[in-house]
Parts: structure tokens; sequence; C-alpha cells
């Protein structure tokens, strides 16, 4: 009986080293697996980044023009109005009229019970 301990013992001691090596190379592997996400997520970082500058510059320009734009037709409105200060509080007096025409309707149009103006 106690040979079959010490023939047993060999052998146990060659699978014990046996799945020691396997658990190494698995860690090796485990090390290799998460340098490559680290190195592809590092280059899907950079890709985003650049992606968001472009966007950044495309939209900064396109927001310069505009603004350009705006400034042009305000000058423009401005020296319309200098040059016909009649006609612009003209228009601008019956837009003020139309907002309180507007603004009277839509409140007789909310109220609930029906009233005459008189």
């Amino acid at each position: 009986m106690a040979d079959t301990n010490k023939s047993d013992t060999p052998h146990i001691d060659d699978i014990q080293k046996t799945l020691e090596k396997q658990i190494a190379e698995l860690r090796k592997e485990i090390t290799k697996i998460n340098k490559s996400i680290s190195a592809r997520s590092a280059e899907m970082l950079d890709d985003a980044s650049e992606q968001a500058s472009d966007f950044y510059d495309t939209a900064a320009a396109r927001a310069s023009r505009t603004a350009q734009q705006l400034r042009s037709q305000a000058h423009a409105v401005s020296e319309v109005a200098r040059e016909n200060p009649g006609t612009t509080t003209a228009v601008v007096g019956v837009i003020g009229l139309l907002g309180f025409l507007a603004g009277f309707a839509i409140g007789q149009s909310m109220n609930d019970t029906s009233r005459r103006w008189y």
C-alpha cells in the first residue's frame, strides 16, 4: 500500500507542474489581450477625438459665416431705416398693432365664458 502512494506522488507532481505551466501561459495570453485592448481603445479614442475636433471646426466655421451674414443684413436694414425714418416708424407701428390684435384674439379664444365687449 505504501508503494502505490509513492508511485502516485510523481504523477501528481507532474500534473501540478503541468497545471502551473498552463496557468502561466494563460496569464501571458491575458496580458497580451489586455495590451491589445488598451491599444485598440487608445486608437478609438484618438479617432473619436479627431472626429470631434473636425466637427467643432466645421461648426465654428459655419457659425462664423452665419454671424457675418447676419451682421451684413442687420447693417443693411439699419441703413434703410436711417434713410427712411417715416416708413420705419409706420412699419414698426403696424407690426405692433398686429401683435396687439393677435394677442387680443388669442386671449378671447382662450376665454371660457362668452362675454360681450360692451
